[in-house]
C-alpha cells in the first residue's frame, strides 16, 4: 500500500495481508529540519571504515552511518508508536524481548547497497548468541529535496523459482526517496539501494533506516 501519512489508518492496515507499506508526507517540514540539524552534529562512521560490512557488501561506495541522538531517537519511535507495526510484531510466538535499531545514513553521489533480505547476518557485532530477528525494515528520509535523476531509489523484489528451481527476482516496486516519505516492509525481502547518481551532486540522500526486532525463547 502506498498512501499519505493523513489518509492512512494504522487500525486497519495489516502486513499479514500487505507486506510493503509506504506512506507520503509522514514527516512534517519542522520534523525533518529537527533530523538534520542532528546529523551536522553527529559523528559519522564511512562504510570503508566498517571492514566486516564494506566484505558484505563490495563496491557499495562509502555511505556514511552515525547514530541517534536521545531527543531525536524519542520523537522517531514516538511517532512510529503505530496499531499495525505493535500488532505485527507482537503477532510471532514466544517472544522474550524486543528490540528496535535505527540510524542515521547519508548515501552520496557513487553509494548504492547490493541486494540483500535482511537476513544475513555475517556483519553482525553480537556473535555470544543467536542476534534478534529482523520482523519489520524501516527506511524514512529526511533531505530536504531529491530529483529522479539522481536515483538512490528502493528497489523491492519478488522472489520465485524458474522451471530449473534457480532464484529469480523480478522488481515489485520501485520506491523514490521522497523528502518526508517512510517505507516499511516485512522481513525477508530482497531488495536493494540503486546508485546515487553524479547528478546529484553535492546533494545527499539523508535517511533514518533500521528494523524493530524479535528476541525468543528456544
Amino acid at each position: 500500500m502506498q498512501v499519505s501519512f493523513h489518509q492512512f489508518n494504522p487500525r486497519k492496515f495489516s502486513f499479514r495481508k500487505d507486506p510493503v507499506l509506504v506512506l507520503d508526507n509522514f514527516w512534517t517540514e519542522r520534523e525533518m529540519e529537527t533530523f538534520r540539524t542532528a546529523m551536522t552534529h553527529s559523528t559519522w562512521t564511512g562504510l570503508r571504515d566498517m571492514p566486516a560490512v564494506s566484505r558484505a557488501f563490495p563496491q557499495s561506495g562509502n555511505w556514511l552511518k552515525a547514530e541517534i541522538g536521545p531527543r531525536e531517537r524519542q520523537l522517531f519511535l514516538e511517532k512510529l508508536s503505530l496499531p499495525c507495526i505493535a500488532e505485527y510484531v507482537e503477532s510471532f510466538p514466544n517472544i522474550r524481548q524486543r528490540h528496535v535499531n535505527f540510524n542515521y545514513y547519508s548515501y552520496g553521489a557513487g553509494d548504492c547497497l547490493p541486494t540483500h533480505d535482511d537476513t544475513d547476518e555475517a556483519y553482525a557485532a553480537n556473535r555470544d548468541r543467536p542476534p534478534p530477528l529482523r520482523r519489520l525494515a524501516l527506511v524514512t528520509y529526511v533531505h530536504s529535496e531529491w530529483n529522479t535523476d539522481w536515483g538512490g531509489e528502493l528497489i523491492l523484489y519478488h522472489a520465485r523459482k524458474d522451471s530449473r528451481g534457480n532464484r529469480v527476482l523480478d522488481v515489485a516496486q520501485c520506491i523514490a526517496p521522497q523528502p518526508g516519505s517512510l517505507a516499511l516492509f516485512a522481513v525477508p525481502r530482497f531488495h536493494r539501494v540503486c546508485r546515487v547518481d553524479e547528478l546529484a551532486g553535492e546533494h545527499k540522500r539523508l535517511s533514518i533506516a533500521g528494523w524493530f526486532m524479535t528476541e525468543h525463547f528456544t
